[in-house]
Parts: structure tokens; sequence; C-alpha cells
């Protein structure tokens, strides 16, 4: 086998564990890396394989990766309540205390983008620079209707994960297959023993996720955040014809911080994380935190 094959595959198999975190049972990747720690958090539906693409780019060459299921997520408890972005937050905290990181390289897509910024201002001494992959204090004004063919999925029993894959390669937002995805929406799945899959996650805590992250202030946590942080935007058609985040939104946002640097990608809110647009995600963030202290 090639040396850059077996880095590839060594690169791309995680270590999955699961700890006790804010009265739940937690679950997490490490991806090794020689580097420092990076904890992503994945967007409102995802899984913590959502970051798989960056992954097979090449982030853990250079970091440390911790990818983590919110709860309600994955293989990580689905209470029945408690889906605020403080509940999310105490999580992530618990985390940390686990894994003995006082600080850390945060960041996250979409939702956990957002948690990013609020665990950054709530406790400030455990984050260290903030990395927000397509997260804003405003996304599309038509936000609730682009999610839908996202959020149609969840819940649903399917006659089998093939069928599931292929009706997952034919949703608007997948304008392509890479070979990265296949992990993730493993992951999104449970095998029933009829062989039928079940998406994991419930639509009713997925709607309390939505309705908690909607109503808070975004503009008032992110006003004045002084940390360094990279904005990576991906302002291609996700659905509705449509950027889910659009460019003004994306740089109005890092306007609204003091040392926020903006960079767009290609592809979509989905795709972004897949193929050229996670190259050059992984290129980006690479530049800002050797540049950044």
């Amino acid at each position: 086998m090639a040396a850059g094959l077996r880095n590839s595959i060594y690169f791309m198999n995680p270590t999955s564990h699961f700890i006790a975190s804010n009265g739940i049972k937690l679950h997490y990747l490490e991806y090794p890396g020689k580097g420092p720690t990076i904890l992503l958090m994945h967007g409102l539906t995802a899984n913590a394989h959502a970051f798989d693409g960056l992954i097979a780019a090449g982030l853990s060459r250079k970091f440390r990766v911790i990818s983590v299921d919110l709860r309600g997520r994955g293989l990580s408890d689905h209470p029945n309540r408690g889906y605020s972005i403080a509940s999310h937050a105490k999580d992530i905290i618990g985390l940390l205390d686990h894994l003995e990181l006082p600080k850390v390289v945060m960041g996250g897509h979409s939702f956990g983008g957002l948690l990013t910024v609020y665990i950054a201002k709530k406790f400030p001494g455990r984050v260290d620079r903030m990395l927000l992959l397509d997260a804003a204090a405003q996304m599309h004004p038509n936000t609730r209707e682009m999610l839908g063919p996202a959020m149609s999925r969840l819940g649903q029993t399917f006659p089998s994960f093939d069928n599931y894959l292929d009706k997952i390669k034919v949703a608007p937002y997948n304008t392509f297959w890479d070979d990265a995805m296949l992990t993730y929406y493993r992951a999104d799945v449970k095998e029933n023993q009829d062989g039928t899959v079940t998406q994991r996650s419930k639509p009713s805590h997925m709607a309390e996720a939505v309705y908690n992250v909607l109503k808070l202030p975004w503009p008032f946590y992110l006003n004045r955040q002084h940390k360094p942080t990279l904005l990576v935007n991906a302002p291609g058609v996700y659905t509705l014809d449509a950027a889910l985040l659009p460019e003004e939104n994306a740089r109005e946002t890092c306007e609204l911080m003091q040392n926020c640097q903006y960079v767009a990608v290609e592809g979509n809110h989905h795709t972004m994380l897949y193929g050229k647009g996670a190259k050059q995600t992984v290129k980006a963030i690479k530049k800002f935190l050797t540049e950044t202290v």
C-alpha cells in the first residue's frame, strides 16, 4: 500500500469515546494529530462525522481534532428535553473538563458555530480562537423554509441504508457526491433488526433546538467579541435558489467583531465541508491558526 494511501486511511479512522457530561452520555470522535487541539461542533441535524471531509482534506495532519455528537444526535443521549444553547454549552464544558483541556481552538458549522460564539461569551477562558463555518448573527431570512429538505428526513424509517442514501443523494443541497460523505450518512441512521434504517434525531428535539437558537440575540453575543475568529462562508445555492448564509450577512457578522477574518469557499452550506470547499476551508484554517496567537 502506498504511503499516501496509508496516511489517508490513518487520519480517517478516529477513536470513539463516551463520557458522562451534564447528566447525559456524550459521544465524541478523536482524530489523531500532532498539533494543537481543535474542538468542532456540527450543524443542527448533523453528527460528529460531519467534518470527515475536512479530515480527508488534511486537517488532522496538522492538528488534533475532537468532534462531538451534540445531545440528541448521533450516539450521544437523546433526552426528551434540554435543547437550549445553554444546555448544549454545559455539555461541552463537561467534555473539556473530562479531557483536561483548559482552553481550545473551538469551532463549528452552522448551529455548532453559534454554539461556539455562545461558549466564548459565557465561558471566555475556555476558548482560545474561534472557527465559524457558515455561521453568523443573521442567516437568510427564509432559513426555516430552506432547512425543510434536511429536516424532512428526521425520525423517518427507510427500507435499507442504500435506499436512504439514494434519497439523500438527490436532495437539493447535495450538488455532488464525495466519498467522505459516506461515514457521515452512515452515522446518521441506526439499523433495525429487519434491515430497515431509522434516522437518529427526533423532529421534536430539533424543533426545540431551532426555536432556542433563533430566539437568542446573536448580535449582542458577537458585538465587540475580541477573540481571533475565522469566518468561512459558502455563498453557493443551498435551497430555494439562495445561499443559507448570504455573503453580505457573513461580512456584517465579521464587522461586529474586533478581530475577524472572512474567507469565502466553494460550495453551499452543506457541500463546503467536502471536495474543493473542504480543501479551501482547511487551507484557510491552517493559515489562520498559524498567523494568530
